[in-house]
């Protein structure tokens, strides 16, 4: 072995990118190639009557227009939002009704705006409540999980409980926005289809054009080499990829769609609202006697997505007494789809918020809290953890950051008119693996080429699933090339839910390791085109656990709310993670601090509002839809344990990418609730919201209170 694995190699894709040499799905040239824009439908529910495209085609170097009238037709897809340019419905704002295909993209755009849209527009509805009349209960949830689980009974167990929480608290709508908008290039030669996307999984996008184009997927080559970002949103294909091909073969050229960032929204998937109720029992010693989480969120009418946001209360406490649920309403919305840590951002949020407030009720410390009720066995399924060092993580932060040393009086911290406060959470995300394929082979100049069908979208990838193969070939690390990135290479499944190095380094460690063997045994030199080996973990890395596998971590942040002006800003943000074997140092500290980062967003600035006259969401770019920036990140401190899993994978890695937003937003809750008494129940925490809470504790016995939603509730001393 050459120690490749653990060291903090740097990106190898990282000169092409600052040079700006990498190309990205919207920057291959190709002789011809047109430029498009889509239309977006400008009611919020409806059919379009009538589409006059005279105007656009008269732009100078606009080439086509199509429309559900004049587009390709299309098989029906397994996913309704890719049915573009098929029939005049129009389910939501923001529906693509038309595209305008032109020589230049300026050409594209002016033609876009010049095309006229008649609508017969229907009433509509997009305003989730718990007790929306439409609401139901589905059969499962994102993930294939049931939306209804329940042990013993836990409103008989909740009444007697020595101390009680009975919460509710609301996540709003939240939006990808990779830096990389989605893009694709499409281009058709004698009935074969070409393609550069972003995308999280060629694979999965070169599936589902064969599908619609009723093609073999031998004949559609998907390249995604270069991705700036998905964050989920790109995990499955999006119309601008369908749009791209089907504009190709309807004019026979090249032609790139790169959606407006102002569309993304509507199109290409969002982190669902959802609605929490909390209640939590426990006995005076802090053990829980009854845990109920129950979640309500929203749909759309063509395409059922249920965010799984309970189903981290299934994993991370022991309760003899339980009832996770999942209701839903269909409204006339954008189809919700996955973002960062679906169902365990929003999930452990209200969890471990409500956490902190039983904390307050029994006057216990809130990290005690959470290791005296380490489960086990995996409360859910009964199944023992193949590792669990959640308390490790816990104890672990605690000594990092200074918390025994905390004043755990609300309030009692002050500095002008800044109050400082600190809080903590757990965070938890599951192991996810799936079968890949990959080859490696060894050169007569003593190199060795690795290739799988992986991609990179931004996590490092390439330099991780290197540091594999080196190992598993017993070589130095700069004698392995890797190519990823394109369905030309042997198969391997998307970038997301945490399982893509799992999954492909799987594949690529096993093709070394056979490709070692061979070597040892091989006489002489080697042949011109060298030597292969090829592996394939299906049966292996798809075979049914006997272990529940989880990566755990422990959030800790200190926070300043300034009493005038609402503001609150994060000084110090740290976590600690036992997420397996770390594969790459730098990439992984990189990982772990960008999901703080977006936790950071997602507490503090980031959130959407659905109009309901106009049924769209009115923060649609980065100018209304507030990330962070650098002046919003302090200090970022990630840490991990050194844990030994051999139950996961021959590297006995987890997965990293998600686990750090998971509990972020909750300590950052927590420890406002600290700094001012005021308990905030829903994100994010704003000037405005922040200081409408402040005000109502200021004067206890006024019957006014905050903004509606303001979420601010009695103190809890």
């Amino acid at each position: 072995m050459t120690g490749s694995v653990g060291a903090p190699a740097e990106r190898r894709e990282g000169r092409e990118k600052v040079s700006g040499t990498a190309r990205y799905a919207a920057e291959y040239p190709s002789p011809g190639r047109a430029q498009a824009w889509p239309v977006p439908a400008a009611v919020a529910r409806g059919r379009v009557t009538g589409v006059d495209t005279a105007a656009a085609l008269a732009v100078p170097g606009v080439v086509a227009v199509l429309t559900h009238e004049n587009a390709p037709r299309l098989a029906e897809p397994d996913d309704p939002t890719l049915a573009v340019l098929q029939d005049p419905r129009v389910p939501h704002r923001g529906w693509f009704v038309a595209l305008v295909v032109a020589e230049t993209l300026e050409a594209a755009r002016a033609g876009a705006a010049a095309v006229r849209v008649a609508y017969d527009a229907e009433e509509h509805d997009v305003e989730l409540t718990a007790s929306h009349p439409g609401v139901y209960v589905p059969e499962e949830a994102n993930g294939g999980y049931p939306a209804v689980r329940e042990q013993g009974d836990p409103d008989e167990a909740f009444g007697p409980s020595a101390a009680r929480v009975d919460v509710a608290y609301r996540v709003p709508p939240l939006h990808n926005h990779p830096m990389e908008p989605h893009a694709s290039t499409a281009r058709w030669d004698d009935g074969r289809l070409t393609v550069y996307t972003s995308s999280q999984g060629a694979g999965a996008v070169q599936a589902v054009l064969a599908g619609l184009f009723d093609l073999p997927k031998e004949r559609i080559v998907v390249t995604a080499e270069h991705v700036g970002g998905g964050f989920g949103s790109k995990g499955t294909p999006r119309p601008d990829v369908v749009l791209a091909a089907m504009a190709a073969r309807q004019t026979g050229r090249a032609v790139t769609v790169a959606l407006p960032r102002r569309y993304l929204p509507a199109v290409v998937g969002h982190r669902a609202p959802t609605l929490h109720r909390l209640r939590l029992g426990a006995e005076a010693d802090g053990r829980l006697t009854s845990l109920v989480h129950e979640v309500t969120t929203h749909t759309s009418r063509i395409k059922e997505f249920v965010e799984q946001a309970a189903v981290p209360a299934r994993v991370m406490y022991a309760a003899p007494h339980s009832r996770t649920v999942h209701r839903v309403a269909a409204l006339d919305v954008p189809s919700p789809s996955w973002m960062r840590a679906p169902g365990e951002a929003p999930g452990m949020y209200a969890l471990e918020s409500a956490m902190d407030e039983l904390a307050g009720e029994l006057d216990m410390d809130p990290v005690e809290l959470r290791v005296r009720n380490e489960p086990d066995v995996e409360p859910d399924s009964g199944k023992p953890f193949s590792s669990r060092h959640l308390v490790e993580c816990l104890r672990e932060g605690a000594r990092r950051f200074g918390w025994a040393g905390r004043d755990p009086r609300p309030g009692s911290r002050r500095e002008g008119p800044l109050l400082l406060g600190t809080g903590v959470a757990a965070a938890t995300y599951p192991v996810m693996v799936w079968p890949s394929a990959a080859t490696a082979r060894a050169l007569p100049d003593g190199t060795f080429l690795v290739r799988i069908n992986a991609t990179d979208i931004g996590t490092g990838a390439r330099t991780v699933l290197a540091q594999v193969g080196a190992d598993a070939l017993g070589v130095p690390l700069e004698r392995v090339r890797i190519e990823v990135g394109s369905t030309e290479l042997p198969s391997a499944p998307l970038a997301g839910g945490s399982s893509g190095t799992a999954s492909w380094g799987w594949a690529v460690h096993e093709a070394g390791a056979l490709l070692a063997r061979r070597l040892a045994e091989h006489q002489g030199p080697l042949p011109e085109q060298g030597l292969d080996a090829r592996a394939d973990t299906r049966g292996a890395a798809d075979a049914e656990s006997a272990w529940a596998r989880h990566a755990f971590g422990a959030h800790f942040a200190e926070v300043a709310v300034d009493t005038v002006t609402g503001e609150v800003r994060v000084g110090r943000l740290l976590g600690v993670y036992a997420a397996g074997r770390i594969l790459n140092a730098r990439t992984a500290r990189s990982q772990f601090v960008g999901g703080m980062t977006m936790g950071l967003g997602m507490a503090l600035t980031e959130g959407s509002t659905m109009d309901a006259a106009f049924g769209d969401f009115t923060e649609s770019d980065l100018a209304s839809y507030h990330v962070p920036v650098h002046a919003d990140v302090g200090e970022i401190e990630a840490h991990w344990l050194d844990e030994d899993d051999p139950r996961l994978n021959p590297m006995g890695s987890k997965g990293i990418g998600e686990i750090g937003i998971v509990g972020t937003a909750a300590a950052i809750g927590n420890a406002v609730h600290h700094a001012t008494g005021v308990r905030f129940r829903e994100l994010p925490l704003t000037p405005d919201r922040v200081l409408a809470g402040l005000l109502d504790r200021r004067a206890p016995n006024d019957v006014r209170t905050g903004p509606a939603g303001s979420g601010s509730g009695p103190v809890r001393q």
